[in-house]
């Protein structure tokens, strides 16, 4: 059975009027349309029905509209059900909707524009150190993933292949874009021929399909979008100093722009990329507790370039292999923002990347008021946004001011902006931030004088900016668990902590550990403590402490 929709977020907010502010205490609640892990994961092709009433009509003449009859749902509380939570707030803040091929989705222009800025940043990051944006072909011939034993080995299972082209048997399957490390290599071998044409470092935004069994939206799912980067090298030295390099750029994008703090180190052997040397990674704690892997750098060594013959000539005129990096951060990284800021009244976005950073809703109740609120209104997102902030007015006549106050708080807008008769004759507005609920976080008379409201609401944003990331790092520090041993290591991941120990055992009991709580070796992370260690499996001398953890 397909799943049901009630009407969309967008169609209703033009279903009612706009009304006086004394109406604004009464509890506004949002028609949500259900999105389900299964269905996400096994939905039918079929086309689904809207079963849901249409959205009242306005009665001629009439100056109010019809309240919506049909029976409201609110979002499932975080600490009810994480997994449905974060469903009904993909599906009813705009994000994204279901594809109809199984395990696919849409990602709706809120959705989109959340991955439009993280691309302009980045863009801009990669640019700066010397990277050129370029684009690979989506298909790449199967012998391609053959030439490299272990990368053929992980990926195995994700491929999707084509054998049928033009109505015809193709002569060689074709494999659908799981990643580029083997293309990429093709080309560099045409490409790099002397020292004088290293480095090489390019990067592609590009889509990437990997057959999963079990998807969930943004997180996992069998296409997605994402950046990689690659780089070929001259020395062994200069291709870990770009790994690091890339894994450091993350870390910073994550803390400074989403908000995330995110911890950063090197995976074990059992968790490194299949075909690399090394994987550094930054690894994230969700709302939930569980990991989320936000993005990857990976020393390639020269397995790729053995493996596809990409050489050089040095300056001694001998023949060398390239030294390589690849490195990505996907669509993932969208759901990482969701699960980490997110509260039961739905999506809270970090303003440097949220798509709306301030929302204005102008407020009047005889017609006589209308035009020089709206004018206040105009006035005031002009101001803002020739001061680089983006500022949207939500001036639509047929909601309430209540039901957009709670629309753009489940939106996520970090800041709103009130405009109503008196702050026009005031001359000031009202501001309340997303992340301080109810009176707490409301401040009145605040100035529309150019200068002093761009200062404030600049002020503002950056406060819960830095509120944000301090909220999700005493989340994140107060769920990570010292250990000593098997035994805490076990006790810690049952209580949905992650434990953090020495660790010097064997891949095989790495993955008894796995096999018995469910956890895994998120990173050694870069940041170790001073003093001699032992492992909390074995006893033996450890020279580094690892984080374990359940993850997505």
């Amino acid at each position: 059975m397909g799943a049901l929709r009630l009407p969309s977020l967008t169609s209703l907010s033009s279903a009612a009027a706009a009304v006086p502010r004394h109406h604004l205490c009464r509890q506004l609640r949002l028609p949500l349309r259900p999105l389900s892990a299964a269905n996400f994961s096994v939905q039918s092709s079929t086309v689904e029905k809207d079963v849901a009433a249409p959205a009242p009509e306005l009665e001629q003449n009439s100056p109010k509209p019809k309240l919506q009859q049909e029976k409201d749902r609110v979002i499932t509380p975080r600490s009810q059900d994480f997994n449905a939570w974060y469903l009904d707030i993909i599906a009813n803040a705009e994000l994204a909707d279901y594809g109809p091929v199984r395990g696919t989705m849409v990602i709706r222009p809120y959705g989109y524009a959340i991955w439009e800025a993280i691309q302009e940043y980045l863009n801009v990051k990669f640019k700066e150190t010397g990277h050129s944006n370029m684009y690979f072909p989506q298909f790449i011939p199967y012998s391609f993933i053959e030439k490299e034993a272990s990368h053929v080995e992980g990926f195995s299972p994700e491929l999707a292949l084509v054998t049928i082209g033009g109505g015809k048997e193709l002569e060689e399957k074709l494999v659908v874009r799981p990643t580029s490390e083997t293309i990429v290599n093709h080309m560099f071998t045409q490409w790099i021929h002397s020292y004088r044409d290293l480095p090489l470092m390019i990067n592609q935004w590009a889509n990437v399909t990997r057959w999963e069994m079990r998807t969930k939206p943004f997180v996992r799912t069998l296409e997605f979008l994402w950046q990689e980067g690659h780089t070929a090298h001259a020395t062994p030295e200069e291709a870990e100093k770009e790994a690091l390099q890339m894994i450091d750029m993350y870390t910073k994008f994550a803390f400074e722009q989403a908000a995330i703090p995110v911890i950063a180190g090197r995976k074990s052997k059992v968790e490194t990329f299949a075909g690399a040397s090394r994987t550094y990674t930054i690894e994230a704690m969700m709302g939930d507790r569980k990991a989320l892997q936000a993005g990857t750098s990976h020393n390639l060594g020269q397995n790729f370039s053995r493996a596809f013959g990409t050489q050089f000539t040095d300056e001694n005129g001998q023949r060398q292999h390239v030294w390589q990096t690849s490195w990505a951060i996907s669509t993932r990284f969208v759901g990482g923002i969701i699960m980490t800021h997110g509260d039961d009244v739905g999506l809270m976005l970090p303003p440097n990347l949220a798509p709306v950073q301030v929302i204005v809703v102008p407020i009047w109740k005889k017609a006589d008021e209308r035009t020089g609120v709206l004018d206040a209104a105009s006035s005031v997102k002009q101001t803002l946004q020739a001061a680089g902030i983006k500022v949207k007015i939500d001036d639509s006549e047929q909601r309430t001011p209540g039901w957009k106050f709670n629309f753009w708080e489940m939106k996520g807008a970090p800041l709103r902006i009130e405009i109503g008769p008196r702050d026009v004759s005031n001359g000031s507005v009202v501001v309340s931030r997303r992340d301080i609920p109810g009176k707490q976080g409301k401040v009145f008379g605040i100035s529309m004088e150019s200068s002093t409201l761009v200062a404030y609401i600049k002020g503002k944003l950056d406060e819960v900016q830095s509120s944000l990331l301090e909220r999700a790092t005493s989340f994140r520090d107060s769920n990570i668990v010292d250990v000593c041993s098997y035994t805490e290591l076990k006790e810690a991941i049952a209580q949905g902590k992650w434990a953090r120990g020495p660790w010097s055992a064997s891949d095989e009991e790495e993955l008894k550990v796995k096999e018995e709580t469910g956890a895994t070796i998120r990173c050694f992370p870069f940041e170790q403590p001073q003093g001699t260690k032992k492992c909390l499996m074995t006893g033996n001398p450890a020279d580094e402490v690892a984080l374990f953890a359940k993850s997505y």
